[in-house]
């Protein structure tokens, strides 16, 4: 079942009033990896990461929205028109109503709901001299959230998320992302495939280890690179690490001996990010202008 194939009573645009309504049920049920994995559908709340979804030509298949959760400094309305513009069916919710099917602590009002992103390995198009993130078994969707944030910072060319544990259509990946996930391409696979398809483009891989001999920052990160990152609590497995060209240890100074791995990735591919300038394959943006707000959770 996906979400055209539940019955709409009055159109494709309608009020709903009642928390027993069947679409409000069916958002609630694709908080659950078995819907979404039988579905082929995902759900995308909050205001910026509807934003960040449509600017990355994300067509979503319905919007609920509620104006009293409205936050009264964004476009609200104009993202529901432009969801309309885009064939989305549109649903004016009541608050009780919005409130059972918003997955945020503080929802502002937008949710939406549309088709997967991900896509085959096989359709993954690299520029030359990518920079690529691949994860092996990734538990934390809050992890592969932020993984993907950074990615999009750093301009990676793909995230190649590889036998997975976690749904890379999680709400709680969309939320970590912050609406990122939308604009780096996706791809899943297994670690064989993924060792493959990167040998086959000259890709080097590297892979950290606290045994390794050589830092991070000593190694040549231009190119076509391959950053791999494993598991929360064993790290990347053999096959991984006897498949690497490049060994690295972040240097650890304190009691600590390793990091949370979305921190240890935005370290190993912003080292990237400045070999990369520093060699003329990469600009540096502009600044943006200073209004007074903090920067790190716009």
């Amino acid at each position: 079942m996906c979400f055209a194939d539940i019955q709409t009573i009055g159109g494709s645009e309608m009020e709903i009033t009642s928390p027993s309504n069947s679409k409000l049920k069916y958002v609630v049920r694709l908080r659950t990896c078995r819907e979404r994995e039988t579905s082929g559908e995902m759900i995308v709340e909050g205001y910026r990461e509807c934003r960040r979804a449509l600017d990355n030509a994300y067509r979503p298949r319905a919007i609920f929205h509620c104006p009293a959760l409205y936050l009264k400094n964004e476009h609200e309305d104009g993202l529901v028109e432009e969801c309309r513009r885009l064939g989305a069916e549109v649903y004016t919710c009541s608050r009780a109503c919005f409130e059972k099917i918003a997955y945020k602590e503080r929802p502002d009002g937008l949710l939406m709901v549309g088709p997967h992103v991900s896509i085959k390995l096989d359709a993954l198009k690299l520029p030359e001299n990518a920079l690529v993130i691949v994860t092996e078994a990734i538990e934390k969707p809050g992890n592969l959230g932020t993984i993907l944030r950074s990615a999009d910072a750093a301009h990676v060319s793909a995230v190649i998320v590889c036998d997975r544990t976690t749904d890379i259509h999680n709400p709680n990946v969309v939320r970590a992302s912050t609406g990122t996930m939308f604009s780096v391409p996706i791809v899943e696979a297994t670690s064989e495939e993924a060792l493959a398809f990167l040998r086959a483009r000259g890709f080097r891989i590297l892979a950290a280890s606290p045994h390794a001999e050589k830092l991070h920052f000593e190694e040549d990160l231009t190119g076509n690179i391959a950053i791999a990152l494993g598991a929360e609590q064993y790290g990347l497995t053999a096959k991984w690490m006897d498949g690497a060209d490049l060994r690295v240890r972040i240097p650890m100074l304190g009691l600590a001996d390793s990091l949370n791995v979305s921190a240890a990735a935005t370290i190993l591919v912003f080292e990237a990010v400045r070999q990369r300038i520093a060699a003329g394959i990469a600009k540096v943006p502009p600044a943006e202008p200073w209004h007074g707000e903090g920067v790190l959770d716009k």
